[in-house]
């Protein structure tokens, strides 16, 4: 664990363009610090990419990444040892119990000393409520249960960065809940890199957030601020939908919901849009799809 670090990330003009011609990044520029920083976009729009590069796991064609001042490009080995990651798809061995997958995983870490590394597993399966089913195989975990594995193995070592893309997608409420609880305990810590196309995780666990979108940085800031941005602009109005195409093509539709087999939809508009629309208050998510459709 050694010296001590401040925690801040730097990106700067990272950029990737695969074989077949996609420009998964653009000049990606971000500066994270320590706590929870979400990075929000659709499917597609280059996150995971992101994520991977900053794991060491693939270059980027251009651009920089420090840590703490220090190049993490030129020693990638070196960064790994303060970094944890949990990638879109974590793959278990089969057969294989919770405690033992966890103390084979700390060797590979290069945590050699026995007691030390058993002290760290237990540790982090209470941490992650999972104590109780230590001795049950991975394998067999349900999604929420999987996750959190995922998370205690991506802290053996305590890393001073943790990756996490898209953590939450198919976990049921409650589970969701319980991943929030412990993301939001770690990243008390250490820098969180929270990658996810889903607007409430990053509403509820991020003090800072960026949204991307086809390579590119589109907004930062932190989230109130941003909503904030909205206020007095965005109307609603519910409408049979037949109409919605109409409504479409003549404003700024953010999002429409279906209810009692009618459409509600929300547009973003200076003034009224139209007869029968009423002001309500921006959300998070208002942000996202105005920024998404301003840059369509």
């Amino acid at each position: 664990m050694g010296r001590t670090l401040r925690g801040m990330l730097r990106i700067s003009a990272v950029s990737k363009t695969y074989p077949n011609g996609v420009k998964a990044l653009r000049g990606i520029d971000l500066t994270i610090e320590r706590g929870l920083f979400g990075l929000l976009g659709p499917n597609g729009a280059g996150k995971s990419t992101l994520m991977r590069i900053l794991a060491t796991l693939q270059e980027p064609d251009a651009g920089q990444l420090t840590f703490d001042g220090v190049d993490v490009l030129a020693d990638p080995r070196a960064h790994r040892r303060y970094l944890g990651y949990l990638p879109q798809d974590f793959g278990v061995y089969p057969g294989v119990s919770a405690v033992e997958l966890l103390d084979h995983l700390g060797v590979l870490k290069g945590l050699t000393n026995r007691r030390e590394r058993e002290a760290q597993v237990e540790a982090l399966l209470h941490q992650t409520n999972l104590y109780a089913h230590r001795k049950k195989a991975v394998s067999g975990f349900s999604g929420g249960m999987r996750q959190r594995f995922g998370i205690a193995q991506a802290l053996l070592g305590a890393p001073r960065m943790l990756i996490v893309d898209e953590p939450t997608a198919g976990l049921d409420p409650e589970e969701r809940n319980r991943f929030h609880n412990l993301l939001s305990e770690v990243g008390e810590n250490v820098v969180v890199l929270l990658s996810t196309h889903i607007v409430e995780d990053v509403r509820q666990l991020c003090p800072r957030m960026a949204i991307l979108s086809q390579g590119q940085v589109l907004r930062e800031g932190v989230p109130e601020q941003l909503v904030a941005g909205l206020e007095g602009r965005v109307w609603r109005k519910t409408v049979e939908k037949a109409d919605v195409a109409r409504h479409k093509a003549a404003m700024q539709v953010l999002s429409t919901q279906l209810a009692g087999g009618k459409t509600v939809l929300r547009v973003l508009s200076d003034g009224p849009p139209g007869e029968g629309f009423t002001p309500v208050p921006p959300d998070l998510e208002d942000v996202y799809f105005s920024v998404l459709t301003a840059a369509a």
